[in-house]
């Protein structure tokens, strides 16, 4: 290859990577206006408080068979592994504290928030983005209304309400889980069980459980609805921006996982 050749290439590459980074600091730029822009609109009159019930009963009600198994298993996964490990110690009193804490602290927010993440944002995704590219968004628009305060506040406002529930009954179907594997696998009294559990768990540990599933929802929703609204290509562009929304919901939720942890052990 001649040193034309390569020179040409190198600029070649070095042209798309700049173009890429300029279009991630673009949609950094248009994700931050959307959330800035809905937090706004989010306390303005009038609020939709059918629209927001309605979101309720699809976000959290429709959710929330899939939640509390995922929770049952993991309490009994947990309660299981944690009694083969301890036992070799002599310290299988403390399976329950410990199965109780892992739950309330991470597992229940995190594999909640991940299960509805991936349930809930794959269908705003889809939603809103049917209604971009058969221009229903622009004739909300052409109406005076704001799609903004239609589609995604209610849809937010609904996530913040129905997720920390939901990690609710997930930390005690995954505790009950745990009781349950306890009481079968190591012969320890359900009472004692929950004793410790009561006496071991504080509120700063259910407290910063639940704080953490507040800002996965607020993820969970803008990403879903800012790849909504910015969908093209018809029908394959749909499927596409779907894709897209549950591989980066996860990501952000991993990731804001460790600095929300970091943040409250400083705390």
């Amino acid at each position: 290859m001649s040193v034309t050749a390569r020179t040409s290439e190198q600029q070649s590459l070095l042209a798309n990577l700049g173009s890429r980074v300029m279009v991630s600091f673009e949609e950094m730029g248009a994700f931050s206006y959307l959330c800035g822009e809905t937090l706004r609109s989010m306390f303005r009159r009038p609020i939709e408080i059918n629209e927001i019930v309605k979101q309720i009963n699809y976000l959290g009600v429709r959710s929330l068979s899939i939640g509390l198994l995922t929770a049952m298993f993991t309490g009994l996964v947990m309660a299981l592994q944690f009694a083969v490990g301890l036992e070799r110690f002599g310290a299988k009193e403390y399976v329950s504290i410990v199965v109780a804490l892992a739950i309330t602290r991470e597992l229940g927010p995190v594999l909640t928030s991940v299960v509805v993440g991936g349930r809930v944002g794959a269908g705003i995704t889809a939603e809103i983005g049917s209604m971009k590219v058969t221009e229903q968004i622009d004739a909300i628009r052409a109406l005076g209304a704001n799609p903004v305060k239609k589609l995604i506040v209610p849809r937010l406002w609904a996530m913040l309400i129905a997720l920390p529930m939901l990690t609710l009954m997930a930390d005690a179907v995954g505790i009950l889980g745990g009781m349950m594997i306890s009481t079968l696998e190591m012969g320890i009294k359900p009472g004692t069980f929950m004793n410790d559990v009561f006496l071991g768990l504080d509120f700063v540990d259910v407290f910063t459980g639940l704080a953490k599933t507040y800002v996965f929802g607020f993820g969970i929703v803008m990403i879903g609805c800012y790849r909504g609204m910015t969908t093209s290509g018809g029908t394959e562009g749909v499927g596409q921006a779907t894709t897209h929304t549950v591989v980066i919901s996860l990501i952000f939720i991993f990731v804001a996982d460790f600095f929300l942890t970091k943040l409250f052990l400083v705390l």
